[in-house]
């Protein structure tokens, strides 16, 4: 268990906002190209990119456990083995039921961490970026749906 007024590693903050930028890139480049096939290709990618970094967020559920120790460390490997099974999955979907499974899992990611494993395992400085970072990609995400990728509905 780590001290949950404990300050995230230096650096923690700024990768992890970071990691909007691909998401951001991919969601609104296509209202700038107007070619169908780049535009398929930046959706693939944005799923991708959401599925990959779905895998992140469950491994370092992982890191919690190896590193600090957890209440039921079974429970939390098992579950952390979750979001990387959603975001495979989500990539044999139509994109935008795709889309809505990564916002689902991203959404419920964060209960799991503020409502199960809560300060005492997560702390509070990572639960406040997490939540800020869970934000912004479900706004993201929201973009995506809507935007220029809904027609592209048959990828």
């Amino acid at each position: 268990m780590i001290d949950g007024a404990r300050a995230l590693p230096p650096h923690t903050t700024t990768l992890g906002y970071g990691g909007w930028i691909p998401f951001a890139a991919l969601t609104l480049a296509p209202w700038v190209v107007d070619e169908p096939v780049l535009q398929t290709w930046l959706l693939r990618g944005l799923l991708a990119y959401g599925a990959t970094i779905l895998a992140f967020l469950g491994a370092v559920h992982w890191g919690f456990v190896l590193a600090r120790g957890a209440p039921r460390p079974a429970l939390v490997l098992a579950l952390g083995t979750v979001p990387a099974l959603v975001g495979a999955a989500s990539l044999m979907l139509t994109p935008p039921t795709a889309l809505v499974t990564q916002m689902i899992a991203f959404g419920a990611i964060w209960l799991y961490e503020h409502r199960v494993l809560g300060e005492a395992v997560l702390g509070k400085a990572y639960l406040d970026l997490r939540r800020t970072l869970t934000i912004g990609v479900l706004l993201i995400l929201t973009v995506a749906l809507f935007g220029p990728m809904s027609r592209l509905a048959g990828v």
